[in-house]
């Protein structure tokens, strides 16, 4: 058995003795844990919890892009449905999928985030510290939701795309982008960060109790037909209900991002100013709310649907791999 060596080094009071150093032995033993929290914490994300997020957000804004469109036009002008069809009727089919760009590359990095870290984390919490359950899913939705605020940027120049007054700035969303760096610089691109950074975490952390507790508590369905109408049916309802209680922080987020270059005001400012602007009424602050909730339904319907689906995909590969053709003997 090898005895343990101290490393020594001469006093300088040089009366002969010697002090042991510490001080690379402590930090070999901090970098040495260091890793092993890497390697645990990374070695409970897997690649097809983010693969099955990223495809299922592709489906979902290739569908309901055109009416977010008439959404955001509420939000931004306060106008009812029939108005906000007539603004983009007037436009042009030409500027109907103009600025889908931002949300397609945000919303599948972002799905791919939500799912992927999500479950990475609540794994890593779960199996390495034992937590509990519900308190796991509450940290990991929070957890994911901020990551997810990183994506700002998309969000950003999606508003100013489809913002009418914008349109003689921006040809493109790569011209949108290079026009507000060089213009203004990169704090731009994040304004509106703090209602976006309270919606992501505290709507992630909800999704995602509610939608473990549905896979719990609803019947197992053996028909595919039905399984997929209930993963639809449950997916749509918890994400419109999520989208309703969170509509708010949306309407200041459009409302700080429909400006640019001048100074960004907080969102408690923005929400009072909001509030008076609408006649000091809140249901007209909810104005676009009910489309807004029809369009959350099927979003998150489909996205739902398309998760689970791929996740089966991505299972069944993993219980029946490809066969390994046999070398022909000769």
């Amino acid at each position: 058995m090898k005895s343990d060596v101290a490393v020594v080094v001469p006093d300088d009071d040089s009366t002969g003795q010697t002090a042991p150093v510490t001080t690379v032995a402590t930090a070999v033993n901090r970098s040495h844990h260091a890793n092993i929290f890497l390697e645990r914490f990374f070695g409970a994300f897997q690649w097809e919890e983010f693969a099955c997020g990223c495809g299922s957000a592709f489906v979902n804004i290739a569908v309901t892009y055109p009416i977010y469109k008439i959404i955001f036009r509420q939000m931004l002008h306060g106008v009812p449905v029939g108005s906000a069809l007539l603004q983009i009727r007037h436009e042009g089919l030409g500027f109907l999928y103009r600025g889908m760009l931002p949300p397609l590359a945000q919303k599948t990095i972002s799905l791919s985030i939500m799912f992927g870290v999500f479950d990475g984390t609540r794994r890593y919490l779960v199996e390495d510290y034992r937590l509990n359950d519900y308190g796991a899913k509450v940290f990991a939705g929070v957890v994911a939701g901020s990551v997810e605020s990183i994506l700002l940027p998309f969000e950003r120049v999606q508003t100013l795309l489809a913002d009418s007054k914008f349109h003689q700035y921006f040809s493109n969303t790569q011209n949108a982008f290079r026009y507000v760096v060089t213009n203004y610089g990169f704090r731009e691109l994040y304004r509106g960060i703090e209602p976006v950074f309270w919606r992501n975490g505290l709507s992630n952390a909800l999704f995602f109790m509610l939608r473990e507790e549905a896979s719990v508590r609803l019947p197992k369905r053996k028909s595919v037909s039905t399984r997929t109408a209930q993963e639809f049916i449950a997916g749509a309802v918890i994400g419109a209900s999520i989208s309703t209680l969170f509509y708010p922080l949306n309407v200041i987020k459009v409302s700080l991002q429909s400006d640019m270059g001048q100074k960004s005001e907080g969102s408690w400012h923005a929400c009072k100013r909001i509030f008076r602007e609408r006649d000091s009424r809140i249901g007209n602050f909810y104005r676009g709310c009910a489309f807004n909730t029809g369009r959350s339904f099927i979003s998150w319907g489909i996205m739902n649907t398309a998760y689970e689906n791929l996740k089966k995909l991505f299972n069944q590969r993993k219980v029946y791999p490809d066969p390994v053709p046999m070398a022909s003997s000769k």
